[in-house]
């Protein structure tokens, strides 16, 4: 990519979309073109083709979408399907139709089989059953990454996808209705340590800045300090006496691997500045390759890490009533390192970062 050339980061203000933009800034690319929902729904055909008809962009990062854990996704699984599929569907046929030079396609590791043998490679796709909890999100994730195969080989076109594993960092969501894990968790801790401190204006404080969810924004009433023990006890921060206990969903047996945000915006550049379509053919006919560290962890000791980065001293229990998800999702990472690419940032020191701009 030349570093005037017109670029399209489509997402721009979400977890991947707002990290793709600080890198490309980074590096020096200073003609980058970015639009709000509301000026812009990508879901929209009509407004999609004329955006792409009068910007006319050379380079396209596709990571706008709808994302959300498992609770989101069980609970909204139409407009998961719907608004993914329909924002795929117009971006690239927009890209094609307008003459884009390259796009990246982000996708998630939801797309593998449930019992996916592990580390999951790039080959394992479509080659079992889904994770029924995120199945019509992935449906729509694999269903791009078949766009992007089949307008290559139809067209020409200069389209890759990649698949990053779990993600986390500046911009995420703690909303606790909609969130992944790891932030869900770095909320779950911060606010049980406030209660442990018996810091109620904290807790307000936090309250104020993000959004709860399970509809219990709109009941709250921030002068009543029982309702607001209330509202932690449903978010399952529970205090027993004098002590403070924090409930998680599941077993916590279950494996993930976690990557930083701005990991994977150093890879999604670096993947276009030096690695074409036909290069990734190579590696994989359906042009997409996986990015992660290669190394995960059991949500418990997830729990854990982030509970004495937060230091909180209280207890975790798990609510067994709750699903795990899939036992594992292990990303192979070998064509990714082939390509020349390797993750920076670990885990702990990740996470410290986060936790530094969540009470920041």
């Amino acid at each position: 990519m030349e570093k005037n050339a017109k670029i399209f980061v489509a997402g721009h203000r979400g977890l991947v979309g707002s990290a793709i933009v600080r890198k490309l800034r980074e590096k020096g690319y200073s003609n980058i073109i970015t639009k709000t929902k509301a000026e812009l729904d990508l879901r929209r055909q009509a407004d999609v083709e004329s955006f792409f008809e009068r910007e006319r962009p050379e380079y396209v990062f596709l990571a706008a979408a709808k994302v959300g854990g498992i609770l989101a996704n069980s609970t909204y699984p139409a407009e998961f399907i719907y608004d993914n599929l329909a924002i795929a569907l117009n971006v690239i046929h927009a890209s094609y139709k307008y003459g884009v030079k390259k796009l990246l396609n982000l996708g998630s590791s939801c797309i593998y089989p449930k019992y996916a043998p592990q580390p999951m490679k790039e080959e394992y796709l479509l080659t079992g059953s889904l994770e029924p909890t995120n199945e019509a999100y992935a449906i729509a994730k694999i269903s791009a990454i078949k766009l992007v195969r089949y307008y290559n080989q139809q067209y020409g076109t200069n389209f890759i996808s990649v698949m990053p594993t779990n993600l986390y960092g500046p911009n995420d969501n703690f909303n606790l209705e909609t969130s992944h894990v790891l932030p869900a968790l770095i909320r779950k801790f911060h606010l049980a340590k406030l209660l442990e401190d018996g810091n109620i204006d904290a807790i307000k404080e936090d309250f104020k800045k993000y959004p709860i969810g399970f509809g219990l924004d709109e009941k709250v009433d921030l002068n009543d300090e029982d309702g607001i023990i209330k509202v932690l006890d449903k978010l399952g921060i529970k205090r027993e006496g004098k002590d403070v206990y924090v409930e998680i969903w599941g077993s916590g047996e279950v494996y993930r691997e976690f990557l930083h945000v701005d990991d994977l915006a150093d890879a999604c550049v670096y993947l276009m500045e030096n690695v074409d379509a036909k290069d990734m053919a190579k590696l994989c006919p359906d042009y997409f390759v996986n990015i992660g560290t290669g190394v995960d962890i059991k949500i418990k000791d997830l729990a854990v890490m982030i509970k004495e980065i937060v230091g909180f001293k209280g207890n975790i229990k798990h609510d067994l009533t709750k699903p795990d998800g899939t036992p594992r999702k292990l990303l192979d990472v070998s064509k990714i390192k082939q390509l020349g690419w390797e993750p920076k940032i670990g885990l702990e020191e990740g996470i410290k970062q986060v936790y530094e701009c969540y009470v920041g």
